[in-house]
């Protein structure tokens, strides 16, 4: 048998065995080139672009190097590993790929994150996990709370601190490394080192290795990029939905959560089924959302730049900027999302003749060069990114829905509506009998939330 280029840098048997079943066979430059040092429990700082490899790279000597000082598979009552992550969805993504290799070692993993209850997360930790992935609002609520503590950390791994240094979030991650204990070993991954990263990297770095793999911010080299000027907001409309109907993933990148909710759902109303992810999506439904995505179930994602870092998808083959983004680096992290893994694709920015200065400024910024070329759906141009064109699939009726919410058949959701409709009636008959129409009473609130699709067709086939 060949020998393996990951046993080779001294990854264990188990887990190569276990790359090996996910098709995973050659490791990627800063895999190779942090591996040797991560694995001998050195603290380091990586630098790579977006779709680079790192979750990998930091994943393998974590699991590598906690089931080793774990030799008879004795489970911890408290956490030893810590990966911190800026966003719920690259929290999900990071744990998704540690997951199959921590089971073969016989750790376990669990993720820490806002925007859920945190009953589940509490129960948990409560019964034993070796390695969290979290965001840092949520692990400091429960360190508040006295239910977790970071003293028995051995390895902490800070990802993209550029992009928690962006939100905001450096004073909370600057708390909790200084809760695990000064010993443990380190990794840092960042595109930059601005906007006070370079102060996390020289207070909790100790005699940390520096890994480059490519300058920052640097555009991905397998990916194209172009430009394209429509000459009117409808000729623009007529260009999104064209890019949006071929049959591989593509990622549609807006500027606002309306936007994106509304774009959404008109490409399904076009026979495109699309779904949307922005902040104000509930967890479960980001969950729901982004799944279908990863399945394959829907090709089409609508996103704000909630998606640009915390989306790791392979195979999208086509990033739309829709909206041009208002800043350089996220045009780079947006267009991040194809091109991943070694892997080709497209990018695509569309604008009107009034945005030229500004998007030839950004792209200037970003060190893209790139020719604008004015085009319509029918251009040979846009023709050839579409590639084969998706069949039609039918919009699923909107069934109308007294109180909006949820919309399960279940017996039990069934019955709940039931009740809820009972009461509002009693409640609005009311109210009504002192102040407002009918028309206008909470539950009439509810079904503008519930059935946006009909009557939003309705209006934007008459704008149309």
């Amino acid at each position: 048998m060949a020998p393996n280029p990951f046993a080779d840098l001294g990854v264990l048997k188990n887990l190569v065995s276990e790359l090996s079943r996910q098709g995973i066979e050659t490791p990627f430059p800063i895999q190779v080139d942090t591996l040797p040092d991560t694995l001998a429990g050195k603290d380091v700082l990586g630098r790579g672009k977006t779709g680079s490899g790192k979750t990998l790279a930091f994943s393998i000597p974590m699991v590598s190097r906690l089931s080793a000082g774990n030799p008879n598979g004795r489970r911890g009552a408290m956490p030893v590993g810590l990966v911190l992550a800026p966003t719920r969805e690259l929290a999900t993504q990071i744990a998704g790929t540690m997951q199959p290799l921590a089971e073969v070692m016989g750790l376990r993993v669990t993720t820490i994150f806002g925007g859920v209850p945190q009953a589940r997360q509490v129960k948990a930790i409560r019964e034993g996990v070796e390695i969290i992935v979290a965001t840092p609002g949520r692990l400091e609520d429960l360190m508040q709370q006295g239910i977790l503590k970071l003293n028995t950390i051995q390895i902490t791994v800070i990802d993209e601190a550029d992009h928690m240094a962006d939100l905001g979030f450096l004073p909370g991650v600057t708390r909790i490394l200084t809760a695990t204990p000064k010993t443990g070993q380190r990794m840092m991954f960042s595109a930059t080192l601005d906007n006070g990263v370079n102060k996390l990297v020289d207070r909790f770095l100790s005699n940390q290795v520096m890994h480059s793999v490519d300058e920052a911010n640097s555009p991905v080299t397998q990916m194209t990029h172009h430009v394209f000027e429509a000459a009117s907001p409808e000729a623009k409309n007529e260009l999104i939905k064209a890019l949006a109907s071929g049959t591989g993933r593509r990622i549609l990148f807006m500027r606002t959560k309306h936007h994106a909710k509304k774009l959404a759902k008109t490409l399904t109303n076009a026979g495109i089924p699309a779904v949307d992810l922005h902040g104000a999506l509930s967890q479960n439904a980001r969950d729901r959302n982004l799944a279908a995505f990863s399945a394959g179930s829907v090709s089409v994602l609508v996103a704000t730049d909630v998606a640009a870092r915390g989306v790791h998808v392979d195979d999208v083959s086509l990033v739309i900027h829709v909206d041009p983004p208002a800043e350089h680096k996220a045009y780079l992290h947006r267009s991040g999302r194809t091109a991943r893994a070694g892997a080709s694709g497209d990018v695509i920015t569309l604008c009107l003749p009034t945005q030229r200065k500004d998007l030839a400024d950004l792209l200037r910024k970003a060190k893209i060069s790139v020719t604008p070329k004015k085009v319509t759906a029918a251009s040979p141009e846009v023709v050839a990114l579409i590639g084969e064109v998706a069949a039609y699939v039918k919009p699923v009726p909107v069934v109308k829905q007294q109180q909006g919410g949820g919309k399960s058949n279940g017996r039990n959701a069934q019955r709940k509506r039931t009740q809820r409709e009972q009461g509002s009636t009693s409640n609005s008959s009311s109210r009504n009998s002192n102040s407002r129409p009918s028309g206008k009473t909470g539950s009439a609130t509810g079904e503008r939330t519930a059935r946006p699709v009909g009557a939003g067709q309705r209006s934007r086939q008459r704008s149309r």
